[in-house]
């Protein structure tokens, strides 16, 4: 089966856009209606919480400033390595919403204004991103470091006192890649690289979020020095690696 033949069988993606404001809402709703996409609307949390309710979501566009409940509460309740990948878009744009609402697990951030086409593309490459599921001989492995366990079917994390750490597919990425090179030196180019590929442009900004906040829920449950920065060159993990 060809490419095209291949991306004309599977089911298009649904995409919830929650946004107060109805013109814009309308307006990305239906270019993404345009480009294959099943749009859901929303103009605030309870309405959001309504379509999560009985439509299987992949996708949520968040606005961050809405009537009652705020994005950053919504990211907060619902963001989980299972659930629908979140991109915050917001008038705002200042640092801190951008760096609280990757750390609460968005996958992207966007400050408008935005253009459709960027939204667009950003959406398409999270969504790349989240279909991309271990393949091969690691497709049924666990990979074990310090007493940590990293099951690749799962995708899960479960520390060395059993504890479930949840990761964000970006965090869960960036471990990976350090799991594949322990005792290498990778440069954050490098890590941006493999994380990213093709979409290396559209996640460079939140690379450095996504690895901040890795090494911290490591460090929370006992591995603050695994992955160790090299001044000058980038950074390596420091753990003995297995995969079996």
């Amino acid at each position: 089966m060809n490419q095209a033949a291949a991306s004309q069988s599977q089911p298009p993606s649904h995409i919830l856009v929650v946004e107060d404001d109805a013109g814009l809402r309308d307006e990305v709703a239906e270019y993404l209606s345009r480009n294959g996409f099943v749009a859901h609307l929303a103009s605030d949390a309870q309405e959001a919480d309504g379509v999560l309710a009985s439509t299987p979501v992949d996708l949520i566009v968040l606005d961050l400033m809405l009537p009652g409940e705020n994005g950053l509460s919504i990211c907060r309740r619902i963001a989980a390595p299972s659930g629908p990948a979140i991109i915050i878009m917001s008038a705002m744009g200042e640092e801190v919403d951008r760096v609280v609402g990757l750390e609460l697990g968005a996958d992207d951030y966007l400050a408008k204004p935005v253009s459709p086409r960027e939204l667009l593309a950003r959406i398409r490459a999270v969504l790349r991103r989240r279909d991309t599921a271990p393949v091969g001989q690691k497709a049924g492995m666990v990979y074990h470091f310090s007493g940590f366990q990293l099951d690749m079917a799962r995708r899960q994390l479960r520390a060395p006192s059993g504890v479930v750490v949840l990761l964000t597919p970006g965090e869960f990425s960036l471990l990976t890649a350090f799991l594949d090179n322990p005792g290498r030196v990778l440069s954050r180019d490098t890590l941006v690289e493999q994380v990213c590929g093709e979409d290396a442009d559209v996640f460079d900004r939140a690379i450095d979020v996504q690895l901040s906040r890795l090494r911290s829920k490591l460090k929370v449950h006992g591995g603050a020095t695994m992955i160790r920065t090299v001044r000058g060159s980038g950074y390596i993990c420091d753990a003995q690696v297995s995969l079996r």
